[in-house]
Formats: structure tokens, sequence, C-alpha cells
């Protein structure tokens, strides 16, 4: 994303609508500018304000004449008056930043808006963790935070050295150039997103194992890191495995989601179909 500087009137109201807080107004230029670096191309700035595609000239000299008579002047806050925000030709790597960031567009390796995966959500239609098995959904960044592969990279070897089952169908893992490693492609390991999700499935005694390296690992992360674990329920919505696991870890397992098994199967399988609950 680019700012227009004939246009932009540095009214200052898109610094307040980045959720990486990546465009500022330069004392200097007197223009609002985004810090390349740390702009995720989630397209917030961009959709998030109305454009009223007002006269630049115009407007700043109603805003200087309004200074000089000492009026106060307070645009709406959700607005680009001039429309001074121009998408740029996002090319590779770069453009990973937006198909990780901006939910309104599906990533290539999945056809899945967002962060290219529905997890564990769809599980009973999926069949992605079976009986016997616990998913984890390990989530890098967060509005404000973000995350830069470099540091997805060190939790994917880390686990990868475990001999974890990535998910094939995964964005972060398609972007691997050696799953048996974890490795991810060199080029885009300075690209910087909003958020992504690693999802791996290991058996359910190893459940513990892996929380615990995730939390060693996460502490030398530049980011934050949330840790999903998804299990099989028992026929009757019962879930006595996983569950004391977790609660020995110091997890209190007040909430939970549940599938409840309503999707339409779209591939068969000789499993009965059974409740999936999401820690």
């Amino acid at each position: 994303m680019k700012i227009n500087p004939e246009k932009c009137v540095a009214c200052g109201n898109c610094t307040y609508v980045c959720p990486m807080g990546a465009i500022y107004i330069d004392p200097v230029l007197k223009r609002a500018t985004i810090n390349s670096d740390e702009c995720v191309e989630c397209y917030a700035c961009y959709n998030g304000l109305s454009q009223e595609h007002l006269n630049p000239t115009m407007v700043r000299t109603v805003r200087r004449v309004f200074a000089a008579l000492r009026i106060r002047f307070e645009p709406e806050p959700d607005v680009c008056p001039t429309a001074a925000f121009e998408p740029d030709q996002l090319t590779w790597p770069r453009v990973v930043r937006r198909a990780f960031s901006d939910p309104s567009v599906p990533h290539e390796s999945t056809g899945v808006e967002g962060r290219g995966t529905e997890e564990v959500k769809t599980n009973d239609v999926t069949g992605r963790v079976k009986v016997g098995d616990v998913g984890f959904t390990i989530e890098f960044g967060r509005p404000g935070v973000g995350v830069r592969f470099r540091d997805i990279q060190q939790m994917c070897w880390a686990l990868a050295k475990v001999n974890v089952s990535f998910e094939k169908k995964n964005p972060i893992t398609s972007l691997m150039t050696d799953v048996s490693t974890g490795t991810l492609r060199e080029d885009i390991l300075n690209e910087k997103v909003m958020s992504a999700i690693v999802e791996i499935k290991v058996p359910v005694e190893r459940t513990e194992e892996i929380v615990r390296l995730v939390w060693e690992i996460e502490k030398q992360l530049d980011t934050v890191v949330a840790l999903g674990v998804a299990t099989r329920c028992g026929e009757h919505g019962e879930e006595v495995v996983v569950a004391p696991i977790l609660e020995k870890l110091g997890y209190k397992l007040q909430r939970a989601k549940t599938n409840i098994g309503l999707g339409r199967v779209v591939e068969p399988t000789s499993e009965p179909a059974r409740e999936t609950a999401n820690v």
C-alpha cells in the first residue's frame, strides 16, 4: 500500500485505522507515510476508510484558514477526504503479506480466506483429527504485533525434529521447501504478516510433550503465540484423555468449542461420526 503525497492532506485519520501502527505523519514531509517494512498489506486503511475524493488543494487551504483563525477542525474519523490511498502492484514475496493479513483474500494453496485454513473447526467433515489423535493449532502474531516467517521457521524446525505430522492443507506447509525438516522458503523469511497458523497432529499420548516444546520455543520468538488443542470426543460427547493432561499443565478448561457433527461429509470415511472438542 502507498499514500499519494500529492493527495494526502495529513488529516491523520489513517493513523488510527492501521492495525499494525505502520502509518504516521512525517513531520518533515507533513504527509501521512507508511513504514513499508511494518505494513502487512492487510488493506484495513484502504477498505476501512470512506473516500470522499475532495480536491487536495481546497482541503489544505481550508485547513490553513481554520488554523489561522484558531478554529478547531475535526474531520470525520473514518474518512480519507482526498482518497490518497493507492494499492501497490504486489509481487513475490511481498504478496505473501496480503495473503495472510487481508481476510478477504483467499490463499492460492487452500482456497480459504483469512489465514488460509479452517483448522479443525470443520473436522466433522474433513476428518483431519481421528480417534486417538490430538491436533494442534499454533497461532503466531496478532494485530499490533504481527509475525515474521523467520520466527515461524524456528517453531517448524523444532516440531519437525520430534517427527510431528504437518497438515497438508495448510498454507504454511505449502510454503515449506522440505516438510521433513519444517524448512520454509528462504525468500519469505523476512516477510511480516498479521498472523499465521501452523497445524500439526500427533498421537494423544504425545500431548504433554508437544505443549512443553511450544512453551520452550515461544520464549525465543519475537511475537506472541496462541496454542489450540483439539481431540475427538467419545460417542456421548465426553473427553477424558486429553483434558486431564491439559489441566495438569495448568490450563483451566472452562470453555471449549464443540463441532456437533452437522457438516456434510464430502469424502467417504470408514470411521463413525464423532464430535471434536477444541480446547
